[in-house]
């Protein structure tokens, strides 16, 4: 009898001992499938946050970058429909102003930022090259300047293109207004600021390239990624305007394309950050270089 109980009393024990290893099996699997569950709701959510945005963004500044942010702006409002983007060209000095004063969130800039714009809390966020194309009519029979005929020609010493082995015919020397990006890098990189004699002083890329394109003996400078057949793009130094000599560092003109922030761009709100991780996205990047832009090294 005794035997028979101390029998009894052992599979009893062993049958606790499997049911509780079993529910101890159990509970960890579901603790596993809860966990499983919470973190791929969490990576949905992740991937969902930037169709869940709404509200606006505003952009301002350079004329030159239209192409570039008409791109952008379409492609990154067609992934984030919430979002209203609206875009000025007001010139890259205003830009700055503007996301200076706080009344956009992005100001463009076609140029590199000066000291003092930084000094006042603006951050430089490149986000591609360009480059500046020297342009003329189809007419002008001179194709190739040297940098120190550009100077010549923009600070007046040269007014006629004979002197240059082109036929009897004035120089009209077209440039951007004051606030330009284009112009403000166009003169730095030739060391020729406030010393141009421009015949006349236009509002935007499109205007000096229908001007030159236009006007016989006519020459002016135009972002690289507008030229197209109704001029002449001009070798600099025996060097043509290409985005592989730019990025060799071949050809003299070219200066970068800036979305100025008031602080870095990780203070900005949810959907200034977003329009960031778009443009540095492998999407975003695509879009800059199909504009015919450089991504920056």
């Amino acid at each position: 009898m005794k035997n028979r109980m101390k029998k009894l009393l052992v599979l009893a024990t062993a049958a606790t001992m499997m049911t509780a290893a079993f529910t101890g099996c159990g509970s960890s699997s579901d603790g596993a499938d809860n966990n499983a569950d919470t973190s791929a709701d969490k990576s949905a959510d992740e991937g969902a946050s930037n169709e869940n945005l709404s509200g606006s963004l505003s952009l301002a500044g350079s004329t030159s970058m239209e192409k570039l942010c008409e791109a952008l702006k379409e492609s990154f409002m067609e992934k984030t429909p919430g979002v209203t983007v609206t875009v000025e060209y007001t010139g890259s000095g205003s830009g700055i102003e503007s996301v200076t004063a706080g009344s956009v969130d992005i100001g463009d800039s076609s140029r590199a930022l000066t000291d003092d714009e930084k000094a006042n809390g603006v951050e430089e966020n490149i986000v591609a090259i360009d480059g500046i194309a020297v342009i003329t009519d189809k007419d002008n029979s001179v194709t190739e300047l040297t940098s120190d005929d550009l100077k010549k020609i923009y600070t007046g010493e040269i007014s006629n293109w004979k002197d240059l082995g082109g036929k009897d015919e004035a120089i009209v020397a077209i440039g951007r207004e004051a606030a330009s990006g284009t112009r403000g890098a166009f003169e730095e990189l030739l060391d020729v600021k406030d010393q141009c004699k421009y015949a006349q002083e236009l509002d935007s890329t499109g205007a000096v390239l229908a001007k030159v394109g236009s006007t016989p003996g006519a020459i002016g400078y135009v972002s690289l990624d507008v030229l197209d057949d109704t001029v002449t793009a001009m070798k600099i130094d025996g060097v043509e305007a290409t985005e592989e000599n730019i990025v060799a560092g071949k050809y003299l003109l070219s200066r970068p394309f800036v979305m100025a922030t008031k602080g870095k761009i990780d203070e900005q709100n949810d959907i200034v950050k977003a329009w960031f991780d778009y443009v540095n996205s492998d999407e975003g990047q695509a879009v800059i270089k199909k504009v015919g832009l450089i991504l920056p090294q």
